[in-house]
């Protein structure tokens, strides 16, 4: 019982400045090349650009010299993004200026592709100097627009008129979004009450994950969740692929119809809000909702991680004194159960999971171990959650305790189908920083009186199961046999002597026809002796059985005529395979 301990208090963390790189993607998204180009059209322009170049966001303009002047300004940006979304403006004067600057008009169109310019767009311009200027372009894919000189005004105008009428209707949106999400943290809701506001501004799908992937809220239709649902995103627990998810805006492409974002408050990554779409691409100004989104589901899961720890300790004393046997009477444990909202009055056996790392040995720090055993509690809690809300769930520093119900005079065949499932989900397809457990189940029990017997024969599964089988061992107590007495030996010293002591050399692996003999001499302890079975199970002539024989007996002793020695070198072999003695 020594095992139970005290709960650690959640560590807090401060929400993230909205910070971004200096080469990053605008705040707010411009309008499209596309849009421009009809616009020059209806300015009498000509547009010089391949169909893929139209797609590209403009949310400026600058003049051809400052153009030039910014490509090369900052060495540390990335060259493609130095001019990036911008549209440059010249006409003939300006071109003229650049005289000793350039050699040529190809060498300016190339410096403008090169910063990743969105097109360049000139007035006034005709004969050889355009014919040139076009020539370049085609050459690097640089669009080019040619307004005519009487039109430019009015055509640069409207331009600006149409980024400024888009860009204040992004913020506008941000900003009711902003608003109606906050509203929600403030008036108590839910995760799932502020995806089924984001998908009110998406139209589609919203999902909320914990860092591995675990779907923990979501809302929209039926038809958009089954979509979802069915991409290749999901394995076939229904856990999101986190770890080869990407992050923030997306290309086109076949994934361009969805796009996550991190929920993160200080340096604790709480998970995932990404946003699903059947009928269109997610832009990056959905993006920007999405992150303002996932900041105020920080500020939720912080929230209800507060009053969660509050909550938890008052559950966590009940449940350690269940265990222990300090709940009171069977009638005061259940009602004192029911007013927690668990349901104990029932069959049950009790569950422990270990993760299978040695935190003690670990090279992380403090905070992260803690933080790792919190959300390896609460995947169980909401496994358990899901299936049984009236189970009890604990996470302890150490493990996490579950009283699963299981079905009047269970067979240990049905118990261990029903507890394999809630681990099965516990530890999904792997991965999404997912680490390795092991579990212990009891034999079940009909009152809270039983419970201190059996989490004493959980905590004995879990810890011989994992030296019986290795990390990842689902153990039941009754599969424990001989083991669980042997685990009972407090000092694995003794054990190993033991084992030194019996088997001799055969104790160590220092030849390699050692594993064989020891293998030979347990299918012969196993089958009584039985020289005929055991040549046929290991597939030997009866005469090379005889001969191996003959060579353990001279190693080990006569234990084919003595019956305490066999039973020596039985629990020398059965000491032998267990790990961590």
């Amino acid at each position: 019982m020594v095992k139970v301990a005290n709960d650690q208090a959640a560590p807090e963390g401060d929400l993230p400045a909205p910070t971004r790189p200096r080469d990053a993607e605008p705040e707010v998204s411009g309008i499209s090349l596309r849009l421009i180009a009809g616009l020059a059209a209806a300015a009498h322009g000509a547009v010089r650009a391949g169909h893929r170049r139209l797609d590209v966001s403009v949310d400026s303009t600058t003049p051809l010299r400052s153009a030039l002047r910014d490509a090369g300004a900052d060495a540390d940006a990335d060259p493609r993004t130095r001019l990036a979304h911008r549209l440059v403006l010249t006409d003939a004067a300006g071109l003229a200026e650049l005289d000793g600057d350039l050699r040529d008009l190809g060498d300016v169109v190339t410096a403008l592709d090169s910063a990743g310019a969105a097109a360049l767009v000139v007035s006034g311009l005709s004969g050889k100097p355009l014919a040139a200027l076009v020539s370049a372009a085609e050459l690097t894919g640089l669009p080019v627009i040619d307004v005519p000189l009487e039109h430019i005004a009015t055509f640069t105008t409207e331009v600006l008129s149409a980024i400024l009428e888009h860009q204040t209707a992004i913020l506008r949106r941000l900003e009711d979004a902003d608003r109606a999400l906050v509203q929600i943290v403030l008036a108590g809701g839910s995760l799932d009450d502020l995806c089924e506001q984001v998908v009110g501004f998406l139209d589609g799908a919203v999902m909320v994950t914990t860092t591995d992937g675990r779907v923990i809220a979501r809302a929209g239709s039926p038809q958009e969740l089954e979509s979802a649902l069915s991409l290749e995103c999901f394995d076939r627990t229904g856990r999101l692929l986190t770890e080869a998810e990407p992050m923030g805006p997306r290309p086109d492409g076949p994934t361009a119809n969805r796009s996550a974002v991190r929920i993160v408050a200080g340096h604790l990554d709480h998970g995932v809000l990404i946003a699903f779409c059947s009928h269109r691409h997610l832009t990056v100004d959905d993006v920007r909702l999405l992150e303002r989104a996932a900041t105020v589901a920080a500020l939720a899961i912080t929230k209800d991680e507060a009053v969660s720890a509050v909550e938890s300790k008052y559950r966590a004393e009940f449940l350690r004194d269940a265990l222990a046997g300090r709940a009171g009477s069977p009638v005061e444990a259940v009602a004192h159960a029911s007013s927690l909202g668990w349901d104990i009055d029932r069959p049950m056996v009790v569950v422990v999971a270990e993760t299978d790392e040695d935190d003690d040995r670990s090279t992380r720090d403090a905070d992260e171990v803690r933080f790792l055993q919190q959300r390896f509690a609460r995947a169980w809690t909401h496994a358990v959650a899901v299936r049984d809300s009236r189970s009890p769930v604990m996470g302890f520093s150490r493990e996490v305790v579950a009283l699963i119900g299981v079905p009047a005079e269970a067979e240990t065949e049905t118990v261990m189908r029903i507890v394999g499932e809630y681990v099965r989900v516990v530890r999904g397809d792997g991965g999404g920083g997912r680490r390795s457990f092991s579990a212990g189940v009891s034999r079940p029990i009909t009152s809270p009186a039983g419970l201190p017997h059996a989490y004493d024969e959980a905590l004995s599964a879990v810890t011989v199961g994992r030296q019986m089988h290795g990390d990842g061992a689902l153990t039941h107590v009754d599969g424990l046999g001989i083991y669980r007495l042997l685990a009972l030996i407090p000092d694995g010293a003794d054990l190993r002597r033991f084992v030194t002591e019996s088997l001799r050399e055969l104790a160590t692996d220092d030849s390699p026809e050692y594993a064989g003999l020891r293998q030979t001499l347990s299918i012969l302890l196993d089958t009584n002796m039985n020289v005929a079975e055991t040549a046929r199970l290991l597939f030997f002539h009866y005469n090379t059985l005889r001969y191996r024989i003959g060579k353990l007996e001279k190693i080990l002793g006569p234990f084919t005529t003595d019956p305490d020695l066999r039973l020596t070198l039985a629990l020398a072999l059965k000491i032998h395979q267990m790990r961590g003695i």
